[in-house]
């Protein structure tokens, strides 16, 4: 009989989803279900709503709701975490900020300015939960769903003797679409998936032992099938891997398709989700505003029916039986990846039993998705650093390194840009407390300025000396 908190419960429609999930797990039945979050609000919805699930399906289970995090951490099996520090008023500024000083984001919720700044609202929040793991229930495994998810597990890896993981639906959901692309069954696909989250590579794509990479290609050669993803199938066009994430998530990671007006008519004009600016913040306001006059659980069935395809039920379904469940979960770097460095965060094969969690060594990326990968790791790990040493410096060198932000701003506007931000969210930093970017001004040039007397780099005289040759 499973103890499961999930804190972050009054994220209705997921925290739904993931309880409809357990409720239908045989493995689980007589579990208790402690739900937590910040207010009673929501979480009075969500607990009147589980235990309607509970009766009307017969379930054995029980389930509690505390604002008191502790307390529903207390002797816990499995924790799993749904927080949005900030909720949508700070997502607004991870948006329009940026936005104003012509960084062009679509989900900004893993990288660019937004991505950054909702990994420093979140580490702090991931680490304290981890604190009180250690103290309440240091067996206890945390599932991790609060984005950016690898800087958000890079954070966790951290901590001595956590036991983590990292969930995600992007792979599963990829392969659906791989499947219809290639036109064979998804359970009839056998397939490699790994990289980092939201950038994990389709390594292998086999049935039967036949590769069905030509096939995919061949198709992507298509306007009816290059319309559906442009992005990705642009970048498998050129690098030669299909890889996991829309087009509206994988155009923020890179920087060939939001840097300019160009790019984003070529790239980014598809329907709901396809790339257009601010589209899951837009989203999550309306649905937000929504929610002020209706309950959305008012209108959710309360039958249990299949799972859905989120992990969760599975790992724990199979940690508790020990039948054997894989997927692909992001884990800390201990030499799963050996072309990325050690102690990041990776998405990476994984196994699961009885006796715990068990990630796949997949060795060396091809060298071109490693790098693609790198650009996005570096700013990952300066993140990290930033709020474990609260330097508001390593947060403006991030947010510079950013593929997408790199290609729009120089780096005084990148400065002037995370300086109002870090003022405009100074609340939800603490670890900021007090603390400002340094002032770097801009040094004006005048015409008669003379240079001054130094010694000449010998490769810019060799290079003069060129110059002179050419034109005589």
């Amino acid at each position: 009989m499973a103890k499961i908190a999930m804190i972050g419960a009054g994220s209705l429609v997921f925290c739904k989803t993931l309880m409809s999930d357990f409720l239908a797990t045989p493995a689980l039945k007589g579990s208790e279900y402690r739900l937590m979050a910040l207010t009673h609000k929501r979480l009075d919805k969500m607990q009147a709503f589980v235990k309607r699930m509970i009766k009307d399906n017969g379930a054995d289970a029980t389930v509690t709701a505390t604002t008191d995090r502790r307390e529903a951490l207390k002797g816990a099996d499995y924790v799993v975490v749904m927080i949005q520090a900030g909720g949508v008023a700070e997502f607004r500024q991870d948006y329009e900020i940026p936005l104003k000083y012509g960084v062009d984001q679509c989900i900004g919720d893993t990288m660019g300015p937004g991505g950054v700044f909702r990994a420093l609202r979140h580490i702090p929040a991931l680490l304290e939960i981890a604190k009180d793991m250690q103290e309440l229930c240091p067996n206890a495994v945390l599932f991790n769903y609060a984005n950016p998810m690898a800087m958000c597990c890079w954070a966790l890896g951290r901590v001595p003797g956590l036991k983590f993981i990292g969930l995600c639906h992007g792979v599963q959901t990829t392969m659906d679409l791989i499947a219809s692309y290639v036109g064979q069954k998804k359970e009839e696909i056998d397939f490699v998936a790994a990289g980092i989250n939201h950038m994990a590579w389709f390594l292998k794509l086999e049935k039967d032992g036949k590769d069905l990479y030509p096939l995919l290609k061949a198709n992507f050669e298509k306007p009816g099938y290059y319309v559906n993803e442009k992005v990705r199938g642009e970048v498998m066009r050129h690098f030669g891997y299909f890889m996991t994430e829309s087009t509206g998530h994988l155009s923020e990671y890179l920087p060939y398709f939001r840097k300019n007006k160009k790019a984003l008519d070529l790239y980014c004009d598809e329907p709901a989700f396809g790339g257009e600016s601010g589209a899951y913040y837009k989203y999550c306001a309306a649905l937000a505003e929504k929610f002020t006059t209706l309950d959305p659980l008012s209108i959710e069935s309360t039958k249990l029916g299949p799972r859905s395809a989120e992990y969760c039920s599975h790992i724990i379904e199979a940690l508790e039986t020990g039948e054997i469940f894989r997927l692909n979960g992001n884990v800390r770097n201990d030499g799963f990846i050996t072309n990325l460095p050690s102690g990041c965060c990776v998405e990476v094969p994984i196994y699961v039993d009885r006796m715990g969690l068990h990630p796949t060594v997949v060795g060396a990326l091809p060298p071109q998705c490693a790098a693609l990968n790198m650009t996005n790791v570096l700013v990952q790990g300066l993140t990290v650093e930033a709020s474990f040493t609260g330097d508001p410096e390593l947060v403006m060198q991030a947010v510079a390194l950013d593929p997408l932000t790199s290609a729009v701003l120089t780096l005084q506007e990148t400065r002037d840009m995370v300086a109002e931000m870090l003022a405009a969210q100074q609340s939800h930093l603490p670890q900021f407390a007090g603390k400002r970017l340094r002032p770097v001004s801009t040094i004006k040039i005048p015409a008669n300025v003379k240079r001054q007397d130094v010694p000449v780099d010998p490769a810019l005289a060799i290079a003069n000396r060129f110059a002179k040759l050419a034109k005589a």
